[in-house]
């Protein structure tokens, strides 16, 4: 028995019906995928692996991410997907903190952990054409199709995430986790085999993976699959969708564009916009263009999706919705137990869905949930009299920009490591394109000055691009309360008003976000 190997991938062994287009515009069906999905079984078992090990992947976006994950399943190996965007010093913390017993990335990464070859960590290569060592031998094409027993409790997945500490936790997302959330989101958006899902998230965390590709998998619908968000080649398979996810940053670029009032969306059912705050401005000028109003919903790496908009019903903009069913949902006041309408809490969450705890870290686990059994979310809230949920701000310093979570602590780490520099805090300033971007301010050492490609040169090394500050500033002093603690409120204040809301403007500055790159 392997309950999400039987519900997302058995059906589908025999099923001649297409499952990925692909940007070149040819087909893969089911049937095919799942042939390739039995090869990789094959070499993942070849290799020595056994339900419960860690095979950490970081590959670009490919059909082969797909398939890794669906091999991992089937094997009961534990699927860990990495940003391709990590470098060096990242990709080390999580194969340590995993124990991952495979690694499979490019040549280029390899080229780089000289010192795994002499750990226990296995590292094969995997390149978008399919080249690396990890497929390349002299075994014809084999195939494995037995199916490991695993138990709804058993893990499935980890994916890393963060809080203010700084140090990523690996999120322990079991079989049942995935496939009870699955089960609700495809009954409340009303997924069917004759859907067509535009895709051009990443597949390395939760809304691209397993929101977007389980559904498609429980369904049987197709996908509509692109390497990255391009917001004109968006336009061009737009017509030929019948559902679209993204990050509010794709929509506010499509808005951009001219052409969007002129294409025919007739297909389009159903607009999804999450990982990131929606602004009102956007879902509105969305709305005047185009007649659809986007769902907006809410949901975490720990808990999958809690919370939508109704897909029969009102979708109030600024509102992420009402509780899915199944999932019972909170806001909190610690001091004063549930909140009154329109009082700010803190949202909590429980029920199948919720993860089952942080990898190694048994006391940061316990602190995550109540008595009862609710995990603390973090986020703040307030419920409306209609029981419509509206997130008003964050208890930790995290920055959402473009739908990725990015932690100031990670970055003021790697800026407090230049002997030049004092001390620094890393705040999110708003914009309307990307919701957040990440600024730095930066008090130096007496005597010293500083260039600024020099901390753009050291951000290159240590961090993924989309991590960057994108301007800093020098101050005397960085801003206290009377117990010593930096004071980010003020200083979010005080450079509000720094970064144009224009969007040429923004990308014009030389750290700005390439599409290709980094949606």
């Amino acid at each position: 028995m392997n309950p999400l190997f039987e519900k997302l991938f058995v059906p589908h062994i025999k099923n001649d019906n297409p499952f990925l287009i692909l940007e070149d515009g040819s087909e893969l069906e089911y049937k095919a995928f799942m042939q390739r999905v039995f090869h990789f079984s094959y070499k993942i078992r070849n290799l020595g692996l056994e339900p419960g090990d860690r095979l950490a992947v970081q590959i670009k976006k490919s059909v082969d991410s797909l398939v890794i994950y669906a091999a991992c399943v089937q094997t009961g190996v534990v699927f860990l997907p990495l940003n391709p965007d990590y470098k060096k010093d990242e990709v080390t913390f999580f194969l340590n903190d995993s124990c991952a017993k495979l690694f499979i990335c490019s040549v280029s990464m390899e080229s780089k952990l000289v010192e795994f070859k002499k750990k226990n960590t296995l590292i094969r290569t995997l390149e978008l054409n399919g080249a690396g060592s990890f497929l390349s031998s002299s075994v014809p094409f084999l195939q494995d199709d037995k199916v490991a027993s695993r138990k709804s409790s058993d893990m499935a997945a980890f994916l890393y995430t963060s809080g203010t500490t700084g140090r990523s936790k690996a999120v322990i997302l079991t079989q049942d986790n995935l496939i009870s959330n699955a089960v609700t989101l495809e009954k409340a958006w009303k997924f069917n085999a004759k859907d067509i899902l535009l895709h051009a998230l990443p597949v390395y965390h939760t809304h691209g993976l397993f929101v977007a590709i389980n559904i498609t998998l429980l369904s049987g619908s197709k996908i509509i699959y692109l390497p990255r968000f391009e917001a004109k080649k968006m336009l061009e398979w737009l017509p030929k969708s019948t559902i679209m996810m993204g990050v509010p940053t794709y929509y506010a670029r499509l808005i951009e564009l001219l052409a969007l009032r002129k294409i025919n969306i007739e297909k389009i059912r159903l607009l999804v916009s999450g990982s990131a705050p929606l602004l009102p401005e956007t879902s509105n000028r969305f709305f005047e263009l185009t007649g659809i109003r986007i769902l907006e919903r809410y949901g975490m790496t720990e808990t999958n999706m809690n919370i939508s908009n109704p897909y029969d019903g009102k979708r109030k903009v600024g509102s992420v919705g009402l509780p899915l069913s199944n999932i019972d949902v909170r806001i909190i006041n610690e001091a004063e137990g549930r909140v009154k309408n329109n009082e700010v809490g803190e949202i909590q969450v429980r029920g199948r869905n919720v993860f089952s705890g942080y990898w190694g870290l048994p006391e940061k686990t316990k602190e995550s949930f109540t008595a009862d059994g609710f995990f603390k979310t973090g986020d703040l809230a307030i419920e409306d009299s209609d029981g419509y949920i509206s997130i008003v701000g964050r208890l930790s310093d995290l920055i959402i920009s473009g739908g990725f979570n990015i932690y100031p602590k990670e970055i003021e780490a790697v800026l407090n490591e230049n002997e030049k520099i004092e001390e620094t805090a890393v705040i999110g300033l708003p914009n309307n394109d990307l919701g957040e971007v990440v600024f730095g301010v930066i008090v130096l050492k007496e005597n010293c000055e500083m260039d600024l490609n020099e901390l753009y040169k050291q951000m290159d090394k240590k961090l993924a691009r989309y991590k960057h500050p994108r301007d800093y500033r020098f101050v005397e002093e960085l801003p206290r309360n009377a117990m010593g603690k930096v004071q980010k409120n003020l200083l979010k204040l005080k450079f509000q008003n720094f970064f144009e809301t224009d969007t040429d403007l923004l990308r014009s500055n030389s750290l700005k976000f390439e599409e290709k790159n980094e949606l």
